[in-house]
């Protein structure tokens, strides 16, 4: 009998490799529109830009996904039994349990080789080629006239989102958009993790998960929104960061909209199905982690970081060792305790060693570290 994993690996190839390729200020005149079929669509990501003072330039990447949609039903059979074989027990999924939201992305056609244009405050940037996975992504750099925002525009410590759109064949109508957050040399960031900080998850639980992630409707943590929302208030830039594959930034990002999460950087992991790990890749992973975050605090040297996190998995850890990394960046850890963990457990002293004690703290409910938070990011 055919493994269903092995054969849904077959179905839906994920390549992890990308294309980087440093980009350069806007060409004069206008570049070939994107390579898109009319069977074909573009997802962009959200990123960010930063203004490098020395060179009085923006730097910024452009990062997204060239597909074909794809609902057929041999591909959703295969990964509802990959799900059920993953699952505790006897769990019946059907149909209209298996949310289309949360599916559809697992089931489209990667497109390679798919140049993309765009159009930025009327001036055209060659953003990259897709890869066999459909992802492309490209640093650029632009003079502030390029992009019609100088540094004065957005103020510190507040940032500004900056949209732009697919330049496609004349004769197609469509319309796909991005946007970059542009964010200001000093501040205030919060690196937020997703799954059982701010969105139950029950990472722990495999079974839990998958039926978290598949089949339930998402449900925030109590009081999460609200903070963030008042984080918002003061300034305070987002980067979400999680271990859950980019198949699911559709729907996050729906939910976060709906439950009123500012709008932030997405950094989420690449990954393909295959026989021995299943779906099981929906867990983070800490070398995925830090490498989305190292970047962004690379970047920013002079902006104080916010880490938050939760003790489902290595949360404690990762934050730990970026808190003796960057000392002089990292402004307060906040771990959401979901193991019933006490601080002085061996876990915590050695994720946390050399690391101020005041610097970091467990927390059971958003209401117990608001005030803290805020302090800091004021």
């Amino acid at each position: 009998m055919p493994n269903p994993a092995k054969s849904l690996a077959l179905v839906i190839p994920l390549a992890v490799a990308m294309t980087w390729v440093v980009g350069r200020e806007p060409e004069s005149g206008t570049l070939p529109p994107s390579t898109l079929n009319a069977d074909e669509e573009i997802l962009f990501y959200p990123t960010y830009g930063r203004f490098d003072e020395q060179a009085q330039v923006w730097r910024f990447d452009v990062h997204g996904k060239v597909f074909e949609p794809e609902d057929g039903s041999f591909k959703r059979a295969l990964l509802i039994a990959t799900l059920k074989s993953s699952m505790r027990g006897n769990v019946e999924i059907d149909k209209d349990a298996f949310l289309s939201d949360r599916i559809r992305p697992f089931l489209v056609d990667n497109e390679r080789g798919k140049s993309v244009t765009i159009d930025v405050a009327g001036n055209q940037f060659a953003a990259g080629v897709s890869a066999a996975n459909g992802h492309f992504r490209r640093s650029l750099v632009s003079d502030a006239a390029g992009l019609g925002v100088g540094p004065q525009d957005i103020g510190a410590p507040q940032s500004r989102v900056l949209t732009f759109t697919a330049v496609l064949p004349s004769r197609d109508s469509r319309s796909f958009d991005g946007r970059i957050h542009l964010i200001a040399p000093r501040g205030v960031s919060l690196i937020s993790d997703i799954d059982d900080t701010i969105k139950h998850s029950q990472v722990t639980d495999r079974s839990e998960l998958l039926q978290n992630t598949f089949t339930r409707a998402f449900r925030a943590v109590d009081g999460m929104p609200e903070l963030y929302a008042d984080l918002a208030d003061v300034g305070v830039a987002f980067h979400y960061v999680s271990g859950s594959p980019w198949q699911l930034y559709p729907p996050l990002q729906a939910f976060f909209s709906d439950q009123g999460f500012p709008q932030g950087t997405y950094h989420l992991k690449y990954f393909r199905l295959t026989d021995s790990s299943g779906l099981g890749l929906l867990s983070s992973q800490r070398a995925t982690k830090l490498a989305a975050i190292e970047p962004l605090l690379d970047s920013f040297p002079d902006r104080r970081f916010i880490l938050l996190g939760d003790s489902g998995e290595h949360d404690p850890e990762i934050y730990g060792q970026l808190a003796r990394d960057y000392p002089d960046q990292i402004a307060g850890i906040f771990i959401r305790n979901v193991t019933a963990s006490d601080r002085m457990d061996g876990r915590f002293q050695t994720a946390f060693e050399q690391v101020p004690a005041d610097r970091w703290r467990l927390f059971d409910d958003a209401s117990q570290i608001r005030d803290v938070v805020v302090d800091l990011a004021e």
